[in-house]
């Protein structure tokens, strides 16, 4: 199985209109990249598609003391920016832009996305919590946003997994977490490609 996208290199630079954040301050453009996979396996019944930033930095404070670098060797940790499952066996590719298309300040209500699919919470939505400009359910995908002092490159993996089943046991409100507890015992074959993006201009 493979999965590949016309809108980065594999292992290149993901182009600000992907991401949430932009260089130099404020908002890129928050479309959703194109993907396409194919060579799924005999039974698979649907699709998961996560991307999770690998190299989210572990410590809140050092997020918000934007007067010291964050260093490169600081401990990382995940941080889920597209969780979406059901999706159809039949479907094989999504376009840039069809599922999200700019910036929905507290998160999008109703993501568009593959007919039949439902799309979970992104990381958006705890790290905005109480926010009275941006909280709320950030649902669907919201593209990178690393801290501009951040001195370590983040690097963004999109994994499409083939599933047995053809609707995955989530809650109604559910996260990446979520996906990657339910496909136990139910994934064919899995397929990844990633993308780095940062603020910093001194990244490594």
């Amino acid at each position: 199985m493979h999965i590949a996208s016309e809108s980065f290199g594999h292992g290149q630079p993901i182009p600000a209109e992907f991401a949430l954040g932009a260089p130099g301050g404020g908002f890129g453009g928050n479309r959703n990249p194109q993907l396409s996979w194919g060579d799924a396996p005999t039974g698979t019944r649907s699709f998961a598609l996560l991307c999770i930033d690998t190299d989210a930095p572990t410590d809140p404070a050092l997020v918000a003391n934007d007067q010291a670098g964050i260093p490169v060797e600081h401990p990382r940790g995940d941080f889920a920016h597209w969780a979406m499952v059901d999706i159809p066996a039949t479907v094989t590719a999504i376009a840039a832009g069809s599922c999200s298309d700019g910036v929905s300040k507290g998160g999008k209500r109703a993501p568009s996305g593959p007919e039949g699919a439902r799309q979970g919470l992104n990381d958006y939505t705890g790290w905005f919590a109480g926010d009275a400009e941006m909280g709320g359910d950030w649902l669907g995908y919201d593209g990178p946003y690393p801290p501009p002092h951040d001195l370590r490159e983040h690097r963004y993996f999109f994994r499409v997994f083939a599933l047995d089943v053809e609707r995955l046991a989530v809650p109604e409100r559910f996260t990446a977490g979520d996906v990657l507890r339910a496909i136990q015992g139910h994934v064919l074959a899995e397929a990844a490609t990633w993308g780095s993006y940062t603020l910093s201009p001194g990244a490594a």
